[in-house]
């Protein structure tokens, strides 16, 4: 049976108390699971001969692109370091002011996706490109262009701050996963022709820009893709669970004995309701039975 809106847009307070809550349980679960070195280069190695023998393998040409061209390498590393950070949010304001019954399935949806990919850096702590052998032809390109931003050779993070910042944490990409929701979230509720094309554009984008950046693989993009499809597949069910929880909890603790018995009436004239019941004499304006 199909899940229904809630009629009344959530309290704000209680959902940003909630985002915060998860964010920073999936921010310290994300550095707890930082996983062995080695694994995780063994892991990075195996997703790129896979790829390889896929003839999936476009991360070297565009990182080769990125780190020749500082137009495109500069702005690149800007929208890897903040754009996830400024454009998911800012969606979900929007659908909490302007789609509020849409918002509570669409934030569920991306949490639930988030916590999964959780899941995905524990069991499977992956080493990004950009931390191979330099060897293996891929080069930072956060570290090269990090005179220009607010980063350090440690990822995204701000300089200094590297060690607060899980660099294992590759498979899936959620990065894309986040850019794909954003994406579903601008061609669904959005009304206007740009906003479908930048619903299209923006997860594009993103997977340009984190296989360019040497952050992530292709087949990691379609990891974060993969859980943002299960996180959809949960969202449902995830909410009828919570419906549940709530009645329970917030459901009456006894039902009240009604004032007045079924088959009573108050008409106009009288103070107190009279029992009213079909006879053999009773004129035909008289009802046989109560309203």
């Amino acid at each position: 049976m199909p899940h229904t809106a809630p009629r009344h847009r959530p309290r704000w307070w209680t959902e940003l108390m909630l985002i915060v809550v998860v964010y920073a349980a999936y921010s310290a679960g994300r550095l707890l699971a930082r996983g062995n070195e080695s694994a995780a280069v063994d892991h990075g190695m195996a997703i790129l001969r896979a790829e390889k023998a896929l003839l999936l393998n476009a991360e070297h040409p565009l990182n080769r692109l990125f780190t020749s061209t500082p137009a495109l390498g500069v702005p690149a590393d800007f929208a890897y370091a903040s754009l996830h950070y400024l454009v998911t949010p800012a969606i979900l304001v929007w659908l909490f002011r302007r789609r509020p019954a849409r918002y509570r399935a669409a934030r569920t949806w991306l949490m639930l996706s988030t916590l999964l990919g959780l899941v995905g850096f524990t069991l499977l702590p992956t080493c990004p490109p950009r931390l191979l052998d330099a060897g293996q032809g891929f080069v930072d390109t956060m570290a090269q262009y990090s005179s220009y931003g607010w980063w350090g050779g440690e990822a995204s993070a701000p300089r200094g701050m590297g060690g607060m910042t899980n660099q294992y944490a590759a498979m899936p990409s959620l990065h894309v996963g986040w850019a794909l929701w954003c994406g579903v979230m601008l061609w669904r509720h959005g009304r206007t022709p740009l906003m479908k094309v930048l619903g299209v554009a923006y997860p594009l984008l993103t997977t340009f820009v984190v296989m360019g950046t040497a952050n992530h693989y292709f087949l990691d993009a379609v990891a974060g893709c993969a859980v943002m499809g299960a996180g959809a597949l949960l969202t449902r069910p995830a909410l009828r669970i919570a419906d549940r929880v709530r009645t329970r909890f917030t459901a009456p603790s006894g039902s009240k004995s009604p004032i007045v018995s079924a088959g009573c009436e108050t008409s106009a004239g009288e103070r107190i309701p009279g029992q009213r019941t079909s006879s053999a004499g009773a004129d035909d304006s008289t009802p046989a039975t109560a309203r």
